[in-house]
């Protein structure tokens, strides 16, 4: 077992388990944005459905990954960046997801274009998401 994912899961004061390595590797080894149906498709039957989704809920809660909705409707999950945590999520950051391979990734230091909102109102998270040809679709 790595010791960046025993790290990461202490660092977030998340309990060892298996299933927790697993999938927290999943998302280190593929540094994208992935579905629960993908990790469901890594662990081969290893893991059930609802315990694949308690062990993502349970790193959405500690800071750990943070949603990306893409062009489908489909929710997928990203690792967070080290500013996050169970108490703040800084995840507004730019999504790139490409039409030929269709893989979302995090783009973390692209500046976010400012929005101005009409008096009233409030944004508490935004979601951005480009699509394009990517560098290793290109």
């Amino acid at each position: 077992m790595r010791t960046e994912v025993k790290q990461l899961l202490k660092d977030h004061s998340l309990r060892l388990t298996q299933g927790r390595v697993d999938v927290i590797s999943i998302f280190l080894n593929r540094n994208v944005a992935i579905s629960h149906g993908d990790i469901e498709a890594d662990v081969d039957g290893k893991y059930d459905r609802v315990t694949i989704y308690r062990t993502l809920k349970s790193f959405l809660e500690k800071g750990l990954i943070h949603k990306v909705l893409d062009d489908t409707g489909a929710t997928r999950y990203a690792l967070c960046s080290d500013s996050c945590s169970e108490q703040s999520h800084q995840h507004n950051h730019i999504h790139f997801k490409c039409q030929k391979c269709d893989e979302t990734t995090c783009l973390d230091h692209v500046n976010i274009p400012s929005v101005k909102l009409p008096e009233g109102f409030e944004m508490i998270e935004s979601n951005y998401l480009i699509t394009g040809t990517c560098n290793k679709c290109a």
